[in-house]
C-alpha cells in the first residue's frame, strides 16, 4: 500500500454531502498515512446525508476562505445532491477547486460532485464519470463521459456512486501518492 505520510488532503463539503462519500475516502487516506482536513463554506459542523435522511455531523477543520491549494497535496469532492449544489454557488469554493487544477494537483470527485468541476470550468476534453443523472451536464461542460466505476484522467479521479467507493478510494490513494500531474490543467 502507498504511504501518504507528509501528504495533506482537503475534503471540500457542506451540509447534505453523501456521508459514505466523505467518510470512506477520509478513512482510506488516513489509513495510508495522510492528514485529512474537512474544508467547508461554513464553520462548525456539517451534516451528512444517508439513506434519504440527514445523518451524522462532522467537524469542519477550516473554512474555504482560510485555506489555499498550497496547504494541500490533493482535493476530494464528495457527492450527494445538496452538497455540490450549494458549493457550486460559492465563488471562493469554486476558485479553490480550480486552483488545484491550475497547480496540477490530484482531484477526486464522486457521484454528483462533478457538478462542482463543471462550475469550475475544468472538464473540457477530460475523461470522467459521474452519477448517471448528471451525465448530460458533464457532456455539456465538455467532458468525455464514461459509464465505469472509476475513471482516472491525469490526476482527476471520478466515480459514479457509493457502490464504486472501493475502486474510487484505491485510485484516490494511488493518485495522491503519485502527486502532481502536468496534464492536470484548468
Amino acid at each position: 500500500m502507498e504511504n501518504l505520510d507528509r501528504k495533506t488532503v482537503a475534503i471540500l463539503a457542506t451540509n447534505g454531502f453523501e456521508e459514505s462519500e466523505l467518510r470512506e475516502p477520509k478513512k482510506a487516506l488516513e489509513e495510508a498515512g495522510a492528514d485529512v482536513h474537512i474544508i467547508s463554506v461554513e464553520e462548525g459542523e456539517i451534516k451528512g446525508w444517508a439513506d434519504g435522511n440527514w445523518s451524522n455531523s462532522y467537524k469542519v477543520d477550516k473554512t474555504v476562505d482560510e485555506v489555499s491549494q498550497k496547504d494541500y497535496n490533493a482535493l476530494v469532492l464528495p457527492g450527494g445532491v445538496i452538497n455540490p449544489d450549494q458549493i457550486r454557488r460559492d465563488k471562493t469554493a469554486i476558485n479553490f477547486v480550480r486552483s488545484f487544477f491550475e497547480n496540477h494537483k490530484p482531484v477526486a470527485a464522486i457521484c454528483h460532485a462533478p457538478w462542482i468541476l463543471a462550475e469550475a470550468d475544468v472538464l473540457k476534453d477530460r475523461e470522467i464519470t459521474s452519477f448517471n443523472s448528471i451525465k448530460t451536464d458533464m457532456i455539456n461542460a465538455g467532458a468525455n463521459w464514461k459509464d465505469q466505476e472509476v475513471v482516472v484522467d491525469a490526476g482527476l479521479v471520478t466515480s459514479r456512486s457509493p457502490e464504486d467507493l472501493p475502486a474510487f478510494n484505491a485510485k484516490l490513494v494511488e493518485e495522491v501518492y503519485e502527486g502532481k500531474h502536468e496534464m492536470q490543467m484548468a
